[in-house]
Formats: structure tokens, sequence, C-alpha cells
């Protein structure tokens, strides 16, 4: 099962444990967030949304907030001595998508436990 959801102006073809960048939402990191905006949900029977599909929704874990590459605007006017330099970097979230809900079902899965990083103990000396 597949669907197609829109989140800051982009469209996404997503399925269960994609893991995708899009601008930046609202939710703290390790929670799950609905996204209602879903425009085709796939599978055996596809259903086309008119804009979007009635009580569908998928369920997205939210990974990181992040900030994306820096992209810049140099503009210069040949033998005036004039230059602008501008630059920014958009805010950007990363989201696994947990499961694609319809006909108005909620969510069933919680955030996936984090793996505990193991600590290397200190390497003993040789006797001398």
């Amino acid at each position: 099962m597949f669907a197609v959801i829109k989140t800051g102006g982009k469209q996404y073809r997503v399925v269960p444990d994609d893991v995708l960048e899009v601008g930046k939402i609202e939710g703290e990191v390790g929670s799950i967030v609905q996204l209602n905006e879903v425009l085709v949900v796939g599978g055996d029977t596809p259903v086309l949304g008119v804009p979007t599909v009635a009580g569908a929704s998928v369920a997205v874990e939210v990974l990181d907030h992040k900030r994306g590459p820096k992209v810049i605007a140099f503009k210069k006017r040949r033998r005036k001595n004039s230059r602008r330099k501008r630059g920014y970097r958009d805010e950007i979230t990363v989201l696994r998508i947990s499961e694609i809900l319809t006909d108005g079902a909620k969510p069933t899965k919680g955030p996936r436990p984090k793996k505990e990083k193991v600590a290397k103990e200190p390497a003993t000396e040789a006797a001398e």
C-alpha cells in the first residue's frame, strides 16, 4: 500500500518505513504526527482524492529537525564595483512513515525505541 501526501507545497509518494526530508513541521523529536493531506491511497483498489481522500491520513514519526544545505544568491554588476552576496538554509524535518490510515482511523503504532549506545570499556594496561 502506498499514498501520495502533500506537505510544504510539495507532493511525496510514500510507503510504510520510508524516511524522507520535508519542510519544517511542528512536532517534538520522537513523537507521532498525522498528516491529513492525502491525495491518493494506492493498493489493490486505488482511491483518488477530490482534492484529498476523505478520512485518510498518514502517521509519521519525527526523527530530527535540521537545516538544509546552504544556498547562495550572488549578484554582480560588471565594471560597477557592485556585488551582493546573500545566503540562506532551509529548515528541514526528517520523518519516518509509520503507517497509512484510512476511514478516520487513529495511529496504532508508537514511536520506535531508540537504540542504546554501548559504552566501550577502557582497555586495561598490560602488566609491567
